[in-house]
């Protein structure tokens, strides 16, 4: 049996888990956003906490977004220079998450227009690997071989950035829709048409494994 992992907003005790989440989320990126300032000060411990804190996250975001497997390590490493090159430009005013996502996407787009000006030596577009690599694992709901990445990988391009970054990396609409570019809006569209298809895709699943049994 297949439990969805996404739940009905009528569960209030998920409603709940979910605040609490929320909460504990934003105190996170407080924590960083003030690393992130220290570091802009010079201080070379908030450096390592703020690269520490948020490399997963970079790694699993450019996973998702680049086209060759094995270029996340490499893309994460090219944002993290250009964030800490470009601290002393930070203010706070949005998360430094958001700040530096926002700069992981212009890393991956560079590479993208890199790539097409030179030959590619391979036309493997096998972004699911790095981002399994870069995951957790036992992630609820999706057990009996369904796998989050093969459903996400279903998806359109714009409708998978907004959905990893809303609901595997939890960052608000709003700074999801300043890290994509785009009004906010159009990010909880994308979301809500993202959820509704890999409920879809859960459902065939079932289906196709309740017939097959």
């Amino acid at each position: 049996m297949i439990t969805s992992a996404l739940p009905a907003s009528r569960d209030h005790s998920v409603q709940g888990d979910r605040r609490d989440k929320g909460e504990k989320s934003e105190s996170i990126d407080e924590s960083i956003t003030a690393w992130a300032l220290a570091a802009r000060g010079g201080d070379p411990d908030a450096v390592e906490r703020f690269v520490r804190a948020l490399h997963r996250d970079v790694v699993r975001y450019v996973a998702h977004l680049s086209a060759d497997p094995q270029a996340a390590d490499d893309l994460a490493q090219d944002t993290f220079l250009r964030a800490l090159g470009s601290l002393h430009r930070f203010e706070g005013r949005s998360s430094a998450r958001a700040w530096l996502l926002s700069i992981a996407r212009r890393a991956v787009i560079d590479s993208f227009r890199h790539a097409a000006a030179r030959p590619r030596l391979s036309d493997t577009r096998d972004w699911q690997l790095a981002a399994e690599l870069a995951q957790p694992r036992d992630l609820p709901g999706f057990d009996d071989g369904i796998a989050l990445l093969d459903l996400l990988a279903a998806l359109p391009d714009d409708r998978r950035e907004a959905f990893v970054l809303t609901q595997l990396l939890g960052l608000p609409y709003a700074e999801a829709a300043e890290v994509s570019g785009c009004p906010i809006g159009t990010v909880r569209s994308r979301v809500a048409r993202a959820r509704a298809t890999l409920v879809a895709l859960l459902a065939e699943a079932e289906a196709s494994r309740a017939l097959a049994a």
